[in-house]
C-alpha cells in the first residue's frame, strides 16, 4: 500500500521483483541503480543472512511527473528466489504496490517459473488482495541465452492473465527500463 508523506509532498510506492532463484532479479536492480542519476536515488542496500539476501533502494523518477501535486518515490526490492526462503518473500511482498515477475527464459527453468508464479498468486491472495487485479508486469529475462524458450511458450504458461510483458537481458540492461516504466505507470494508475 502506497505511503503518503504530506510534509514532503511525496507518495512512496513499493515495487517487488519476484521470481525463481537466479532469474535475474538482482541483476535488474543493480542495472537500474547503476543508471539512475545519483541525486535521485538512495543507496543500494542489502539485507543479508548466512544464506540469503534482499536488495533494495529508492529513487525519484524524473519523467513520471506528479500525482495530484505529489512527487512519486519508488522503493524497489528483490526477494530471494530459492524455494526455502518463502517466509522472507512473504515479508518483503507485504505492502507491495506492484510486482515485476522475472521469469528465466531457459527451457529447464520453466517449471520453476510456474511454481514461483503460483506461489506469488497465493501470497498476494493471503494479503486479502485479488491477484487478478494486482499490478503485475512480466519480464522474460535471459533472452540472449541460446535455446531460450519462445515468447509464445512463456506466454502460454505464465501470462494467462494477459499482463504486459517484456523481453530482457538484465545483465546488459536490455528491456530493464521498459519493464520498470511499465510497472511504475501501472502502480500510479492504481493510486
Amino acid at each position: 500500500m502506497a505511503l503518503i508523506n504530506v510534509a514532503a509532498r511525496e507518495i512512496h510506492c513499493k515495487i517487488v521483483y519476484y521470481g525463481p532463484g537466479m532469474s535475474g532479479k538482482t541483476s535488474n536492480l543493480q542495472y537500474i541503480h547503476s543508471q539512475v542519476p545519483k541525486e535521485t536515488k538512495g543507496e543500494l542496500l542489502s539485507i543479508a543472512t548466512e544464506t540469503e539476501r534482499t536488495l533494495f533502494f529508492d529513487f525519484l523518477p524524473l519523467d513520471l511527473g506528479k500525482v495530484r501535486g505529489f512527487q512519486t518515490r519508488f522503493h524497489l526490492y528483490t526477494v530471494p528466489g530459492q524455494v526455502l526462503y518463502e517466509r522472507t518473500r512473504v515479508a518483503v511482498l507485504s505492502g507491495a504496490d506492484g510486482v515485476v515477475f522475472v521469469a528465466d527464459s531457459q527451457k529447464h527453468k520453466l517449471e520453476e517459473n510456474i511454481r514461483s508464479l503460483r506461489e506469488l498468486a497465493v501470497n498476494i491472495t493471503r494479503q486479502n488482495k485479488r491477484f487478478q487485479d494486482f499490478p503485475v508486469v512480466l519480464q522474460y529475462n535471459k533472452r540472449d541465452v541460446p535455446g531460450a524458450l519462445p515468447v509464445a511458450t512463456l506466454d502460454k504458461y505464465l501470462n494467462t492473465l494477459g499482463w504486459q510483458r517484456f523481453e530482457a537481458t538484465a545483465t546488459s540492461g536490455a528491456g530493464v527500463f521498459d519493464t520498470l516504466k511499465a510497472i511504475s505507470k501501472l502502480v500510479i494508475s492504481k493510486l
